[in-house]
């Protein structure tokens, strides 16, 4: 499913135009990711948690070459499933 698809079955479900439930959702989206990039969780109860997580630097192997590189340290989002979630995709 992509966003114009789910844009449509959320304005089918809540019986409001595809504008409005493409806003609403564009706004729900941005700001999650405004949320997390300050290092904070969002956690929607039954659904999961977005939040920013620290990798750390590690040594890596070029592919091509076999020869090893720096990779360097960086933070990156992650999603993590809620109890409800979980048991709906079993």
């Amino acid at each position: 499913m992509n966003k114009e698809e789910l844009v449509k079955e959320v304005s089918k479900k809540s019986k409001v135009s595809q504008k409005t439930a493409a806003d609403i959702l564009s706004a729900t989206l941005e700001t999650i990711q405004k949320t997390v990039s300050k290092g904070k969780k969002v956690t929607l109860v039954g659904f999961g948690t977005f939040e920013a997580r620290k990798r750390a630097a590690r040594t890596g192997r070029n592919p091509q070459t076999g020869a090893t590189l720096k990779i360097a340290a960086k933070t990156v989002p992650a999603f993590t499933a809620g109890k409800k979630f979980k048991e709906i995709v079993k």
